[in-house]
């Protein structure tokens, strides 16, 4: 065995030790409490967890985060908790941080910049932002891995996957399997700098004419699988614009919802992370809002043309009244053996989430509802169908959807926006619909299939 391969082992049996530590604390009440029929406190034994969590600042917490977002995944006092996790990592001090950057650009790196600034300008969960001059004057993002994550993945997905069985066996509502898979996935991919990379440069690209988005330019050059060097873009916190005029906050809402759907309808990509640290507003010379920065592409989800069919035509047939339609849009989707009750329990959460699309008129994303509400009461009620009709696989695609369509309407919630957002999809989805009609006409003739 190499020195780094020992090395590698040597640091993911560690994180076993610690997350292990932590989580099978909690793991052992949940598990006691089942054992001698006694009471659970799931609200402290919540807490806890999320202590747990936060305290291991890295993958999991990633993952506590993730979890809180998706309605009903866990039951509400966790993801109350878990919606609290921060993203503001301890940093990496700066001998750390030089040895770091001498592993990926060689022992005269500091060379290669005219300034690099010692201190972080942002810390998260996988690693942390410093801001920097290159040598030709671009001002630069540079976002350096923080070492050994390969392994912490690893160990924390094997306490995901313990956690997601204990929630099982209490509630058989719905089977997460296919949601381990999908998050396991996903954080991996976060992992490799050089396809976040690439993903930006596809975002740009998708983006190009459109005002209201700035994506970022990449310096490949600058950058490694764990090293990424991006065109700094000067932009302030969303929750800053919240008191500003309504003209402003609709920009900006409108800019969040193209930067979201547009790519999802044209393209069939999605950015899977609408996080609040993930993008920052830009400015008018006038000082007015005029758009978003999007920030970080670490966690982007590409779907096939079929699963995109699929979100269109349940639109199409909620409003219609289609049954047949929408029933066809979750078979597509990869929901199975559906019955009458699941498939009315599937509409509850559709409607709620298709509602503003569908209806055609300027109104909030959901009235007198807060941002760290929303979508949670429609997720109970159709968890209360199924932990009586149940259980249901929730497909892995639906994952990163949901979380999608769940932040973005907390951040609607949040600038309390007023728009037509059904003149927004309709607009968004024109020419899927003129291409979709094209291939099943086709199809019908047997001249061509939808993959």
């Amino acid at each position: 065995m190499s020195d780094s391969e020992r090395n590698r082992l040597s640091g993911r049996l560690s994180r076993y030790a610690r997350v292990g530590m932590n989580v099978g604390g909690v793991a052992a009440k949940v598990a006691s409490a089942r054992l001698f029929g006694s009471s659970l406190d799931k609200g402290k034994n919540a807490s806890e967890l999320a202590t747990a969590l936060g305290g291991l600042k890295g993958p999991l917490m990633k993952v506590g985060q993730i979890l809180s977002t998706v309605p009903d995944l866990v039951p509400p006092e966790y993801a109350e908790e878990l919606s609290q996790l921060q993203s503001n990592a301890p940093p990496m001090g700066w001998p750390f941080v030089k040895r770091r950057m001498q592993a990926e650009l060689g022992p005269s790196w500091e060379k290669r910049f005219q300034l690099f600034e010692h201190a972080p300008a942002a810390a998260a969960s996988l690693g942390q932002v410093h801001r920097a001059i290159a040598r030709d004057g671009k001002a630069l993002a540079v976002k350096l891995q923080y070492p050994d994550m390969q392994s912490a993945v690893e160990a924390d997905l094997v306490q995901l996957k313990v956690l997601l069985s204990i929630y099982r066996r209490i509630d058989k509502a719905i089977d997460t399997s296919e949601i381990f898979e999908e998050i396991g996935n996903r954080i991996r991919e976060e992992l490799d700098y050089g396809r976040e990379a690439r993903h930006t440069l596809l975002y740009k690209i998708m983006l190009d004419g459109e005002p209201l988005v700035r994506v970022p330019e990449v310096e490949p050059a600058l950058s490694t699988n764990r090293l990424l060097a991006m065109q700094w873009l000067d932009g302030n916190r969303l929750l800053d614009y919240r008191d500003r005029s309504l003209e402003e906050r609709n920009r900006i809402a409108k800019a969040m919802f193209n930067a979201w759907w547009a790519p999802f309808a044209r393209y069939g990509v999605i950015h899977g992370d609408p996080h609040l640290g993930n993008y920052t507003v830009f400015e008018n010379e006038a000082g007015e809002a005029a758009g978003i920065n999007l920030l970080d592409y670490g966690c982007v989800r590409i779907f096939p043309p079929k699963f995109v069919a699929g979100v269109v035509d349940l639109f199409h047939g909620l409003r219609e009244n289609d049954r047949d339609r929408i029933v066809s849009a979750y078979e597509i989707w990869g929901f199975a053996g559906l019955s009458n009750e699941l498939i009315e329990a599937l509409n509850i959460w559709a409607r709620f989430i298709y509602g503003p699309l569908i209806d055609d008129r300027v109104r909030t994303i959901a009235d007198g509802v807060a941002p760290s509400e929303y979508g949670r009461r429609e997720a109970f009620q159709v968890h209360q169908v199924l932990r009586e009709k149940g259980p249901v696989t929730v497909p892995r695609e639906f994952v990163f959807m949901d979380r999608a369509a769940i932040g973005l309407g907390s951040v609607f919630l949040h600038l309390k926006a007023e728009m037509n957002f059904h003149q927004l999809f309709a607009e968004t989805i024109e020419g899927f619909d003129r291409d979709m009609l094209g291939y099943r006409q086709k199809a019908a003739l047997g001249g061509v299939g939808l993959a």
